[in-house]
């Protein structure tokens, strides 16, 4: 059995696995899961990863979860490119600090701006206050002052002069506030510029093409998401 991927693109590390996949010409089996029709919470995805989240890994009887433990994978096994997951220790180790900061920072306020700006309003009818978005913004800001200090600095790429895993892991992160409708990229030449030298490195149509889905969120209608989401989102959001 060959390797499948099991993936929605509407959620930024399924978008970093596939990126790195396609760019690496990595066979795999596309498995779509759509979580808002709520197939994560299958019994079938079960059996592939019992935490239920996207995305899963599953080669034969071998399966995997966490986004950033899967890239590794396949950094290795399929020997991707040295500048992906350097060899050079300290290179590599630029790569596992930012993995390992993002998860409670970037990964944690661009999320959040995310979902005050698109399934709030879309479940309870209103909009945040002001009061609370400009706070939920301003969380955002602290950590991409962070990122561009201590991660980017004046180098062309987190590690270095060559692209990495953090960099894909990084801008599809930041992708989700601006498709919501926050340009965080705006009044921050540095991060413009990192974007720019990002999306050359991927290829704009492959970078396109993953962000298609996401792009068109502000079309997503509250009855488009399976029912026993709903009240689940709902209770999460308004404690926001």
């Amino acid at each position: 059995m060959g390797l499948e991927l099991y993936l929605d693109l509407l959620s930024q590390p399924c978008r970093a696995l596939y990126i790195f996949a396609r760019l690496n010409n990595i066979p795999f089996e596309f498995k779509r899961v759509e979580l808002i029709k709520g197939q994560h919470k299958t019994e079938e995805f079960r059996r592939v990863n019992v935490l239920m989240k996207v995305p899963a890994l599953r080669e034969g009887s071998f399966t995997l979860a966490e986004s950033t433990a899967i890239l590794l994978y396949l950094a290795q096994k399929f020997k991707t490119p040295d500048h992906w997951y350097p060899s050079d220790l300290q290179k590599r180790a630029r790569v596992d600090e930012y993995l390992s900061w993002q998860h409670t920072s970037i990964r944690a306020k661009a999320s959040k701006v995310f979902l005050t700006k698109v399934l709030l309003p879309l479940l309870t009818g209103q909009p945040l206050s002001a009061e609370k978005q400009e706070a939920v913004t301003e969380d955002l800001n602290v950590v991409l002052k962070q990122f561009e200090e201590k991660f980017l600095q004046d180098k062309p790429f987190i590690a270095g002069s060559e692209i990495s895993l953090a960099d894909i892991v990084a801008l599809v992160e930041l992708m989700q506030p601006v498709c919501a409708g926050y340009n965080l990229f705006e009044e921050r030449p540095k991060l413009v510029e990192w974007r720019r030298r990002v999306e050359e490195a991927v290829g704009k149509q492959l970078f396109q093409e993953a962000h298609e889905g996401i792009m068109n969120i502000k079309n997503l209608t509250a009855d488009q998401l399976a029912p026993e989401l709903l009240e689940n989102f709902k209770q999460q959001l308004l404690k926001q």
